[in-house]
């Protein structure tokens, strides 16, 4: 693919990323194989894609602050596993020969797409009660919290497509019920394991910095034209959109 060319169309690739995570999740589903299309070594363009999308997922984090007042004790126990599992997955990831990666990550993109395909029912798990509800969570909940969310950031920092819905299921089972704070949690936890992840990759030297910065100014740009279009862009046929590419793409890397 022509340089100049290609980044254009990873720009473009990145500003749906960016709305589609804005919108509905699931934009890793668009950018990362929008990076092995380009030609981006698959190790590296996962590495990579985490530099991506860690800018948008830190402005979010930064948006929910407010809502995290009443979850700050449940925060800082989960901040624990989160920082040691994303740099866990980090590790295993460059320690994953590329040849053994390319063959697993067919697998992963269609693990990622079918959660997002019944991120519904972990949607229904974190329906809320209301903002005056009091959520306790005790110490068995607390530590089944702990055990899972290790093996949530694990698998955020080893490939990390679909990790939200995986942690909302977490938080519901975990006793949590309102919708706002759980999305706070969520969304800081990814942060966290998106950005010990990331520093570990650039202290390796796996990030491709011009397609990172030509992908994340898209990225920007699509999330923010995405938040201000979501009421009218209709979630259903977005949703069942974002499945098919998952499908066809995970088809292509099983073929490639």
């Amino acid at each position: 693919m022509d340089t100049l060319f290609g980044l254009v169309v990873l720009f473009l690739a990145g500003v749906i990323a960016g709305a589609i995570n804005s919108v509905a999740g699931g934009g890793s589903l668009i950018s990362f194989p929008g990076l092995v299309a380009y030609g981006v070594p698959t190790v590296v363009a996962n590495a990579t894609n985490t530099g991506v999308v860690w800018p948008g997922t830190l402005s979010s984090a930064i948006a929910y602050r407010d809502d995290l007042t009443r979850e700050r004790p449940l925060l800082l126990t989960l901040l624990v596993p989160s920082l040691i599992g994303g740099l866990l997955g980090a590790v295993i990831l460059v320690s994953t020969p590329e040849e053994t990666f390319a063959q697993i990550v067919p697998l992963l993109v269609l693990f990622a797409t079918l959660l997002f395909a019944t991120s519904d029912w972990f949607k229904r798990l974190s329906k809320t009660n209301g903002d005056d509800h009091i959520e306790q969570v005790n110490w068995a909940s607390g530590l089944w919290g702990f055990g899972f969310q290790l093996l949530v950031a694990t698998y955020g920092g080893y490939f990390g497509a679909g990790m939200g819905f995986l942690m909302l299921a977490s938080l519901s089972m975990m006793g949590l019920s309102n919708v706002h704070r759980m999305n706070a949690l969520k969304t800081v936890l990814g942060a966290t394991i998106n950005g010990v992840a990331l520093v570990f990759f650039v202290v390796k030297g796996l990030i491709v910095w011009p397609v990172a910065i030509t992908m994340a100014i898209g990225a920007i740009i699509g999330g923010y034209g995405g938040a201000r279009l979501a009421k009218r862009i209709n979630q259903r046929a977005l949703r069942a959109f974002i499945v098919f590419i998952g499908l066809c793409v995970s088809a292509w890397l099983f073929v490639k």
